[in-house]
């Protein structure tokens, strides 16, 4: 999980994920044409076996969902 820090266009994001590593996330097309990604935003990302700084974006969460989760402690502050 982590926090979409800038859109670097290309489908790709920068993220700061919760173990605290910054990773370059990889939009797939599916995702792409149906879920809008902006800064700010708090999304799962899986990183890569091979290259751990680089992560497929799985899911991204709505307004609603992210408020849940940060008033029950699962986000970091």
């Amino acid at each position: 999980m982590g926090t979409v820090e800038s859109m670097l266009g290309a489908n790709k994001v920068r993220v700061r994920c919760m173990d605290g590593v910054v990773r370059l996330g990889r939009i797939p097309g599916k995702m792409k044409k149906r879920t809008w990604i902006r800064p700010g935003d708090i999304i799962i990302v899986v990183p890569w076996d091979f290259q751990n700084e680089k992560a497929d974006v799985k899911w991204r969460y709505t307004g609603p969902q992210a408020d849940w989760l940060e008033r029950r402690g699962y986000l970091k502050g």
